[in-house]
């Protein structure tokens, strides 16, 4: 028996399993008529194609729904490609997402259809929750291999185009061949031990590769029954395993946090879960997780573009991510490529070498499995030069050749001519008790280089102590002589991207003029010893951008 090489095969390996297959609020189907139903949508999304020209590309604007997964069936059936709109975005980006990815049409609903109002996107819409589009459907779809007939697509096929996140800058168009989303899923199902008595719950949005990498395909790969939630819940979460028996979960970004801080009951290590997947949590919401809920949190790494992963490994260090697949050449190096010294650690394995350890995460043979952006020549050269991947992350990696998450290349910052990441600073920020989340960025500074501003999110951001936190500061071995922040300011929630990840733009773009507090470490302290700033310590701030001629650093 040959292994499924796309997604469409991998869905009708379901065509005749009658286990159950989706589940959804009070709704289940089973995987044969997950399959009838994608059937139906493939037939729908032919019709469409015969009515326009240019690329069959599929704008797809709709929460967590059935509809949703069984458009994503159909496109595998039918050859068409998904083009996964992020909600999250408003006007002229969102019109710009939909026009640069030169959908064909828009499928959505009445409810998420009046984002678009006022936008010219060029794509018409159809709407799902209508009798028209009820009608269109048709009949249930016969039982025929494929759409009427016609072959199947390969494995070459453009499945999907996926938006990353958009955290660091104008989002891009991420290519993703059917066959490339197959072996992840594949991969996944297989590396997992997942099967037709597993339960994958997902409520991370299906237009964000961690839900269809790590969830839906290995589902479709494994049997596995899928459960689909609208939008994500942290109050619903524990409900819903109980509910549906869930023995696995995907997240991204900061779910945990969000069901960590949920008020804890006894009895919540009771429950169903195996292990959960994802990525960008923080090692102690990990610890606390598997402490609270008694379930495994495998934290890995990867991105959209897919050319680079890495994989938890048996006994790894604290604080590291992994290990990239055997026989892969991946390195960190500096901005010329030169590959960085490995870092050193203190007995409490603080980071010593920070300046000298951390660099970008570059795959040397990678550059051939990324696919490549959707009409945006230019970042894809960014991303592959000197015929390499560069990942846009910054990492340093031990003697034993493990990696260590430090931040992306738009956090490095430069303090008095020395070039650090945003990351470590950040882990030490998140040891002062009152933090829950620290969040560090650079905003410019009058004369050279930046300063370095932290968000810290605390429950009561008024009840900050100046003189608690200098006391923190001096006392942190590991806190480099530049990363104390001169600017730190004080919110009751950081702010989010539309799958979980801390934005940093808006905090980038506010930098001190806020109504939130925001307390300052003058220049003519030479320690750190913080007040609050006034008005007129803005208004000095930005005279001296100006007199200086730095004025325009601010619009960027």
């Amino acid at each position: 028996m040959t292994t499924p090489a796309t997604v469409a095969e991998l869905l009708l390996e379901r065509a005749g399993d009658t286990t159950t297959g989706l589940r959804f609020e009070d709704a289940s189907w089973t995987w044969a008529e997950v399959v009838a139903e994608s059937r139906r949508r493939a037939r729908l999304l032919a019709e469409l194609a015969e009515a326009g020209t240019g690329p069959f590309h599929v704008g797809v604007l709709l929460e967590n729904v059935p509809e949703y997964l069984f458009l994503l069936g159909g496109a595998a059936l039918a050859g068409a490609t998904i083009v996964g709109i992020n909600p999250t975005r408003r006007g002229g980006e969102l019109e710009a997402d939909i026009r640069h990815t030169d959908c064909r049409v828009v499928i959505t609903d009445t409810g998420q259809v009046r984002l678009l109002d006022g936008l010219d996107t060029g794509a018409p819409t159809v709407l799902v929750d209508t009798d028209d589009y009820r009608a269109r459907l048709g009949m249930p779809a016969p039982a025929e291999r494929g759409t009427g007939g016609e072959s199947l697509p390969g494995p070459e096929a453009l499945y999907l185009l996926l938006f990353t996140s958009g955290s660091t800058g104008a989002p891009k168009a991420v290519k993703v061949s059917q066959g490339r989303l197959a072996e992840a899923g594949l991969t996944m199902a297989k590396g997992s031990g997942f099967g037709p008595g597993d339960v994958l719950y997902c409520a991370m949005p299906l237009f964000h590769g961690n839900a269809l990498n790590t969830a839906l395909v290995p589902a479709f790969a494994s049997g596995a029954t899928f459960v689909l939630r609208r939008r994500f819940s942290a109050s619903g979460f524990l409900a819903d395993v109980r509910r549906y028996g869930v023995t696995y979960f995907n997240y991204v970004g900061r779910a945990l946090t969000y069901i960590l801080a949920t008020p804890p009951r006894p009895d919540d290590a009771e429950n169903t879960l195996k292990f959960a997947f994802g990525t960008d949590a923080s090692p102690e919401d990990s610890r606390a997780f598997r402490r609270r809920f008694a379930c495994p949190v495998v934290e890995g790494y990867g991105s959209s573009e897919g050319a680079i992963a890495m994989s938890p490994a048996p006994g790894m260090p604290k604080g590291a991510i992994g290990l990239p697949p055997p026989g892969t050449d991946v390195v960190v190096v500096d901005e010329a490529g030169v590959e960085r010294p490995r870092a050193r650690f203190d007995e409490e394995g603080r980071l010593l070498n920070p300046a000298e350890a951390i660099g970008e995460i570059v795959s040397r043979d990678g550059a051939g499995r990324f696919e490549g952006y959707y009409a945006n020549p230019e970042a894809e050269a960014e991303r592959t030069r000197q015929g390499w991947y560069w990942s846009g992350d910054l990492a340093y990696r031990d003697e034993a050749g493990y990696f260590y998450f430090a931040g992306r290349t738009s956090d490095w910052l430069r303090v008095d001519g020395e070039n650090f990441g945003a990351a470590p600073v950040e882990r030490v920020l998140e040891r002062f008790p009152p933090v829950r989340v620290a969040v560090v960025y650079g905003v410019p500074d009058p004369r050279t280089g930046d300063q370095v501003m932290a968000a810290l999110e605390v429950e009561e951001p008024g009840d900050f102590d100046p003189e608690a936190f200098a006391r923190f500061l001096a006392g942190q071995p590991d806190m480099g002589t530049k990363w104390p922040p001169r600017l730190v300011r004080l919110v009751a929630e950081v702010p989010v991207t539309g799958t979980g990840k801390v934005d940093k733009r808006p905090l980038r773009a506010d930098r001190w003029q806020t109504a939130d507090p925001v307390w300052w470490w003058p220049p003519e302290d030479r320690r750190p010893r913080y007040r609050r700033l006034e008005p007129a310590d803005a208004e000095r701030l930005d005279r001296e951008l100006e007199a200086h001629g730095r004025s325009a650093y601010l619009a960027t």
